[in-house]
């Protein structure tokens, strides 16, 4: 396995690997798939200011993580949210801990972030595993902070440093 920067050309098979995330799971809290179109602009907008890297085995991408901005007023500028989507076929082989792990390296190395977040939809024991393992604790829980597939979805919300 390979882990690179994403480029534009990654686009399809990003939005191949998050589709399904977002169709059958309240993992994702967005309603409709991006097209590849949309995730190529994605990646140039959040891409020229964090990190996005992508996991290739071979010739295919079978995950990809990225830093974003935590909130938009200037004094959370040192704060990202991070995610990690991996392709179903890779789960469970360390994909996701080794995007992590290439994220925060990546993310420390440009000096300039502080603090990380990330948020799980729940229940979701497999996500909360692994940000355990890479050292994220539990900061807490959003009740019922979004509607998907006609039910309410409590959210936790884990930090840790970077």
């Amino acid at each position: 396995m390979l882990i690179r920067a994403a480029t534009t050309d990654d686009a399809p098979a990003l939005s191949e690997i998050y589709r399904p995330i977002v169709a059958n799971t309240t993992i994702s809290f967005e309603l409709k798939p991006p097209t590849a179109a949309e995730m190529k602009a994605r990646i140039l907008e959040i891409g020229a200011r964090y990190p996005w890297l992508v996991a290739v085995e071979g010739t295919k991408a079978i995950g990809y993580a990225y830093a974003s901005p935590h909130r938009r007023r200037a004094a959370y500028a040192s704060s990202v949210d991070v995610s990690v989507y991996v392709a179903e076929a890779a789960r469970g082989n360390g994909v996701g801990q080794a995007l992590y792990g290439a994220l925060f390296a990546a993310l420390a190395q440009a000096g300039t972030f502080h603090r990380a977040f990330a948020g799980i939809a729940l229940p979701n024991d497999a996500s909360i595993a692994l940000h355990k393992k890479l050292g994220f604790e539990l900061v807490g829980v959003y009740r019922e902070v979004g509607k998907k597939f006609g039910r309410w979805i409590d959210v936790s919300w884990w930090q840790r440093g970077i």
